[in-house]
């Protein structure tokens, strides 16, 4: 008996997408899916731009958008919430002086350090960043330039203290020197079940600090002096 082609035909891809998701949570318990992440940031950029530059950025923007910031103000120190698999401390590892990365997650903070074992110039820090922020604040000479998660205060911060932006916000933003903050992944900030909204963000922010601006461009949320 002849087997339906129709069916076959939605089958395949639905198998084959299975497949692709069980082998990259394969790939992620080896020291190789970092690699395999970045490989994948050029073919990224140039679908976001096929797809006429829809809200979520792809990497190798956020890339430029925290390279251009440094050289903009003239910052040679970076600090990161989130480190992941550590793409963004790779790609700067070049163009600051000073690298500190905060994760949440031992294993993965864990994997960072061995990374980054041969760079002095680099630190991952491993706990919840409102926690461990003073500490890396304590350790700056200078003004600094901020990359901060929206994730992790969103989808992921629900599992936490919905409060950390603020809380990490009023430290940056009242700390001796005039830092720079990015917020990646500002659709994160829905405005519901605790977490603020963008715009909740900008008020209070412009309200406390009237010395800076904020803006969203390519779903990052960038906080600066005001000119």
């Amino acid at each position: 008996m002849e087997r339906p082609r129709g069916r076959l035909i939605f089958l395949v891809p639905k198998v084959a997408e299975g497949g692709l998701r069980a082998f990259r949570r394969l790939l992620k318990r080896t020291p190789v899916y970092g690699l395999y992440k970045a490989l994948g940031h050029h073919p990224d950029y140039w679908y976001w731009i096929a797809r006429g530059r829809p809200t979520r950025s792809p990497h190798l923007l956020k890339q430029k958008t925290v390279r251009e910031y440094g050289e903009k103000y003239g910052l040679r120190t970076l600090v990161e919430t989130g480190t992941y698999y550590g793409e963004m401390v790779a790609a700067m590892r070049t163009r600051f002086d000073r690298i500190y990365s905060i994760e949440y997650v031992a294993e993965l903070a864990n994997r960072a350090r061995q990374k980054f074992a041969r760079h002095p110039h680099i630190r991952i820090f491993c706990g919840d960043s409102r926690v461990v922020m003073p500490e890396v604040l304590a350790l700056l000479t200078g003004p600094a330039l901020f990359w901060l998660d929206a994730g992790y205060y969103g989808w992921v911060g629900k599992q936490g203290d919905q409060q950390r932006l603020s809380a990490e916000l009023e430290m940056i933003l009242s700390h001796p020197y005039p830092h720079i903050i990015l917020l990646d992944d500002a659709r994160g900030l829905i405005g519901q079940n605790g977490i603020p909204s963008v715009s909740d963000v900008k008020s209070y922010v412009e309200s406390k600090f009237p010395q800076r601006q904020v803006e969203v461009q390519f779903d990052i949320l960038r906080i600066t002096r005001r000119t």
